[in-house]
């Protein structure tokens, strides 16, 4: 009986062991760990900055990706609905997201646009324009209003012409009034057809906007925010209170490894300063228009081949004017983007006898780069030094 009782109380032991060896397993093969989601490897990269042995990230772009231009497959859309998170952007760049993030949400899937509270460059300029717009149509009301009036002033001095000349010009009176009806009849027309051209206006607009809204839509802003480490710190600082939502027991490594973060972002922003106000022009010709917010940051001047997306090619006058002015201020490099063919940039190069570079615009990493295990700050860096060369 004893000898069972000892068994027994073996078999116990080792079974307690195995248990919590393996829970020791489930802890580290990522059981217990957020599944996150993301799109552009800044956000992939701080993700897993932030969330260290908390977090399993996964970008949803393969290596050489075009944000812009990017869909996700069944399958990995199948994935990401079994995720505890999907962190994109928000301001527009990934043109499959929004349709995404509707199906994501009916799966329980928690979503972070990360760029939340960050103003896009371009966004005020089309805010001005709207302002510009409301006061055009006060000033029209203000005249409208002045040329009733007027036409109220001649109605009273009518009134007193005819009150004066009452018997002699009766007849003439009764036609005048007759005439003004019609006028009158004229004016209303008049004005039916003005609310009628409105509503085709109107109509046509929300055709356009419908139209803008299928393809991939730049016309609120620039949306490459994440090449800025300022902006970058608003969007690490958003993913930051995700996760802490998501896993509120983590928060204290959350919140620290943020805080790194935001110290080693703030860093480069002063590496990039320093770089660029000593240096000896301020002109970069580009192939993608991905770079303007290092002009507000940096004052750095971009003369862009292609528009805010690469698809959006230049007219042969638009051409004809960036190789002029390349040739004006003596542009002697063409810098293309790691994951863009840049056709029409090359026929720039070849006309101005320009030299190539690259910049990285970090959408998504090449394989090289995976390879190399770059990082956002490493890339931000190798990207320092082309702007250094293409700039003295």
């Amino acid at each position: 009986m004893k000898a069972k009782s000892i068994f027994i109380a073996m078999i116990l032991v080792v079974f307690t062991f195995l248990v919590g060896c393996n829970a020791d397993n489930q802890a580290s093969d990522g059981s217990e760990k957020l599944n996150v989601y993301t799109t552009i490897f800044p956000l992939e990269d701080f993700t897993k900055k932030i969330g260290g042995n908390h977090v399993d990230v996964k970008s949803v772009f393969p290596p050489g990706s075009d944000a812009h231009t990017f869909e996700p497959s069944t399958k990995t859309m199948s994935e990401m609905a079994s995720a505890d998170a999907f962190i994109y952007t928000g301001v527009g760049v990934e043109g499959f997201a929004d349709k995404a993030k509707d199906v994501l949400e009916n799966e329980d899937v928690t979503v972070v646009a990360a760029g939340d509270g960050i103003e896009l460059r371009g966004e005020e300029e089309h805010a001005h324009e709207h302002e510009d717009e409301a006061h055009e149509e006060e000033h029209n009301h203000e005249h409208e209003d002045e040329a009733h009036e007027e036409e109220h002033n001649h109605e009273h001095e009518d009134e007193a012409h005819e009150e004066e000349h009452n018997h002699e010009h009766e007849d003439e009176a009764h036609e005048e009034e007759h005439n003004h009806e019609h006028e009158d009849e004229a004016h209303e027309e008049e004005h039916n057809h003005e609310h009628e051209d409105e509503a085709h206006e109107e109509e046509h607009n929300h055709e356009n906007e419908d139209k803008g809204h299928e393809g991939h839509d730049h016309s609120n802003g620039d949306p490459h925010i994440w090449l800025d480490p300022t902006l970058s710190i608003t969007l690490a600082e958003n993913i930051k209170n995700a996760l802490v939502e998501l896993k509120p027991e983590a928060k204290e490594d959350f919140e620290a490894n943020f805080e790194s973060l935001k110290t080693d972002l703030e860093k480069l922003d002063s590496e990039f300063k320093e770089a660029l106000d000593s240096a000896k022009t301020n002109k970069i010709l580009v192939n993608h228009a991905a770079y303007g917010y290092w002009e507000n940051r940096y004052g750095l001047e971009q003369i862009s081949v292609n528009g805010l997306s690469p698809t959006q090619e230049p007219s042969q006058k638009q051409l004809t004017e960036v190789i002029q002015t390349a040739q004006e201020n003596d542009i002697k490099y063409v810098i293309f983007d790691q994951n863009i063919s840049g056709k029409i940039a090359d026929v720039v190069k070849n006309e101005i006898k320009a030299e190539a570079l690259v910049l990285h615009n970090l959408e998504a990493i090449t394989e090289e780069d995976a390879e190399n295990d770059e990082d956002y700050f490493s890339l931000m860096r190798k990207n320092l030094e082309t702007l250094k060369k293409a700039l003295n």
